[in-house]
């Protein structure tokens, strides 16, 4: 049969957006950042399929929830989170190379900043530092900040509200996030006593794991011989890497009262929701349509 599509509508039907590929939206996306929020981040654009995703992190990462972290693919080669996997690249063609297998890259700061000329769709700034550490409007055309540190229309065009309540994982088009609170996120009716914190200066060591009971009063790590002590009964959700460099109050470790063994291997509700928000920021931008809709 003949196509009958009128040959305006032929035309534009061909012309395909810089980010499809296959058929499919599938923009170049750059996360700054591999801990905990931006993994589940590169987990739901992946699973809406956008499989051009690549992740930047430090030499040393500091995430504490490590195992829902592609941070940890850097030292181990690769590694999965709830079923999705990412493997360490330092170049374009092992960039390159994972997307082509299937999985995520993630490149250490240090080797992306020797890559020359790379263009991404979109970045977004999963870094959570609570201040920009250098992302700029002109990053890409469309720039994605998480949290507070930044201002939508000024160094981003949007910002994702991070804490918790009415608007979580609300879109921001003009203006900033909320200001840090500085408190955790309650669980169990526990906040700030179930996060662990760096006494000190120096290299947090721990023969504890991710995924271990421990009971109030034991100690999970020392930074030198300060002594780092659960506040309260429960499991181990999270802890940094043994053997990292910290500084007084650096976030280390992440207890859960409510004891079930199987969160530590699952995107929590909070990330799930900041991730969905980056997930409709995106197809905001790629999926915009070019003419009104008709019926």
């Amino acid at each position: 049969m003949r196509n009958r599509e009128p040959p305006s509508r032929r035309r534009q039907s061909k012309a395909r957006h810089p980010g499809v590929v296959g058929g499919g939206i599938s923009p170049f996306v750059l996360i700054k950042g591999a801990g905990e929020m931006a993994s589940a981040v590169a987990w739901r654009l992946y699973m809406a399929n956008m499989r051009r995703i690549c992740m930047l992190e430090l030499d040393r990462p500091l995430c504490v929830r490590r195992r829902v972290s592609y941070c940890v693919a850097l030292e181990a080669g690769e590694t999965s989170v709830e079923g999705v996997a990412a493997r360490a690249a330092r170049n374009r063609r092992e960039i390159a190379a994972a997307w082509r297998s299937g999985t995520i890259a993630v490149v250490r700061t240090t080797d992306w900043e020797r890559l020359r000329g790379a263009a991404p769709d979109v970045v977004v700034d999963a870094i959570l530092a609570k201040h920009n550490t250098g992302t700029r409007s002109v990053d890409a055309p469309l720039v994605i900040a998480l949290g507070p540190g930044f201002s939508a229309g000024v160094d981003c065009h949007m910002v994702i509200e991070t804490n918790r309540g009415h608007d979580l994982g609300r879109i921001i088009l003009a203006g900033p996030a909320a200001p840090d609170t500085g408190r955790p996120g309650e669980i169990a009716g526990y906040a700030a006593e179930r996060v662990l914190r760096s006494p000190a200066t120096g290299q947090f060591v721990s023969g504890h794991e991710i995924g271990q009971r421990i009971r109030k009063g034991e100690t999970v790590g020392r930074v030198g011989q300060a002594p780092v002590v659960a506040p309260l009964d429960g499991m181990l959700r999270g802890l940094i890497a043994s053997g990292t460099e910290v500084r007084p109050g650096l976030k280390v470790g992440d207890i859960d009262p409510r004891g079930r063994t199987e969160y530590c291997d699952s995107i929590s509700d909070k990330a799930r929701a900041i991730a969905g928000a980056v997930l409709e920021g995106v197809l905001r931008h790629v999926n915009r349509p070019h003419a009104p809709a008709r019926c």
